[in-house]
């Protein structure tokens, strides 16, 4: 089996309506780090590529079949209240207050234009959950 260079066996998958827009969220508002973009040569998002650490997602256009999809994410981050400061601050909508979880992390909820859930998850405690 071959898998490409910063990929890992699973990763999720986003159809999205406003490819485009919705990269530079993922990009301005929470850290991501674009590493392709494919598009029809009329410009239309059909796969990108988007690095957070370790791990790649990709992006496309809805449509043609492919309805948007939603989906629940937890993204480890250096500071979760900066991150969560950027995150609203590129067009995201906070869910609650940030705070300090019985299991280990600082935490708080992003809604992303597009309609997922992003937890930021600082990491506090080196043990495990």
């Amino acid at each position: 089996m071959h898998i490409p260079p910063g990929f890992t066996t699973l990763f999720p998958y986003f159809f999205v309506d406003g490819a485009r827009a919705y990269l530079d969220f993922l990009a301005d508002g929470l850290g991501g780090e674009i590493a392709g973009v494919h598009a029809s040569p009329d410009g239309i998002v059909r796969n990108a590529q988007v690095r957070f650490g370790d791990t790649t997602i990709m992006v496309s256009e809805a449509g043609e079949g492919r309805e948007a999809t939603r989906g629940t994410y937890y993204l480890y981050v250096a500071n979760a209240d900066a991150a969560m400061a950027r995150g609203v601050a590129a067009g995201g909508t906070q869910l609650g207050e940030i705070g300090d979880r019985d299991y280990g992390d600082r935490q708080g909820g992003l809604a992303d234009p597009a309609g997922n859930i992003w937890w930021l998850s600082q990491r506090l405690s080196p043990g495990p959950y």
